[in-house]
């Protein structure tokens, strides 16, 4: 039996002969998504306004310690798996930016991991559980922020499959290394041991949006100067939630961190 890694990461069956199929692949029906993202919502706003439910302490942390485990887990197979299937898959090195169009269909190692994305942001929403569980204290943590990025987040991993978008593998892989940086951090506060790099997290989330937003100047280079690229329009969906997602992390770090600096300053004079 093989039991390299990129085996298990690129050449299982499952993964290099998969193929997304609209209305035939579990989970994409425009249907499916929807009732996900109602079912969402409105769980979020009954828990969170008509519905008193906490769990104890020590077994909240229990939870939150296994999620993010799991996740940061997760997100870092999801970075090594999609990196090990761009080598295997891309034809030149292009590709990595810019899809050819009418050419890319939604099949091999690559979509696999897109595929596994789509499902670990709907994984995700245990998050907002999490935080309302927590009770009165740890649901001031419930921002609109918080709601708005986990639902379009998998819109976004949708039109990645539906539409055969280009640049969704390099968005993949640094989405995914964030969130092991951050699902670690939360992984720390539920044992107890808060580090100090928590502002570190929302600087890299800052970071990888900057990032995405170069790079599609790229494959906006390739696009109308070099024949085109697949996908363009689930692009443009996902370069204004980008951009919105940005404004919205920069106002919470202004908020959070540069009041904060100047309540110090104010305190040292």
């Amino acid at each position: 039996m093989n039991l390299t890694p990129s085996y298990w990461l690129v050449h299982h069956p499952s993964i290099s002969q998969f193929q997304w199929n609209q209305g035939q692949t579990w989970g994409s029906t425009p249907l499916f998504l929807a009732l996900t993202l109602l079912t969402y919502l409105s769980l979020t706003y009954s828990l969170s306004t008509h519905i008193s439910l906490t769990l104890p302490k020590s077994l909240l942390r229990l939870f939150s310690a296994f999620h993010n485990l799991l996740l940061s887990l997760l997100s870092l197979i999801m970075a090594l798996g999609c990196s090990l299937s761009i080598l295997h898959q891309m034809p030149n090195y292009s590709w990595i930016v810019c899809f050819p169009p009418n050419e890319t269909l939604p099949r091999g190692p690559v979509f696999f991991w897109a595929n596994v994305f789509y499902f670990s942001k709907i994984l995700e929403f245990l998050d907002t559980l999490l935080i309302i569980l927590g009770g009165s204290n740890d649901r001031r943590r419930l921002s609109f922020l918080h709601v708005y990025h986990h639902t379009v987040v998998v819109v976004m991993c949708y039109l990645w499959l539906a539409t055969s978008q280009s640049l969704f593998p390099v968005a993949l892989i640094t989405n995914a290394t964030v969130h092991v940086i951050m699902y670690s951090y939360y992984l720390l506060c539920a044992l107890g041991k808060r580090p100090r790099w928590k502002r570190a997290v929302t600087d890299c989330q800052i970071v990888q949006f900057v990032f995405s937003f170069c790079v599609s100047g790229v494959m906006l280079y390739h696009h109308f100067w070099r024949g085109g690229c697949c996908g363009i329009w689930g692009w443009c969906f996902n370069a204004v939630f980008n951009a919105s997602l940005l404004a919205l992390f920069l106002n919470f770090h202004s908020k959070n961190y540069q009041a904060k600096k100047n309540e110090q300053l104010l305190k040292n004079k």
